[in-house]
């Protein structure tokens, strides 16, 4: 059949027989989808006036420094 690019047998073999490793550290927790992360980030920056960012960040120190 012209056109196939391997059996439909072997679909997923790979993928089912890598191990499940769990998340840890920086990855742990699931990350939201863009438009929630960027709704978030406008709520913080333009109606609460805050830095968007993390907290104890270089960036979070100068923009107390401006207000």
């Amino acid at each position: 059949m012209p056109g196939s690019h391997g059996s439909l047998t072997k679909a997923g073999k790979v993928k089912q027989q890598t191990p499940k490793i769990e998340r840890t550290g920086v990855n742990s927790k699931k990350k939201k989808p863009p438009r929630m992360r960027f709704r978030e980030l406008y709520v913080q920056r333009i109606d609460k006036g805050q830095y968007g960012g993390q907290k104890d960040s270089l960036g979070a120190k100068r923009a107390s420094y401006k207000r």
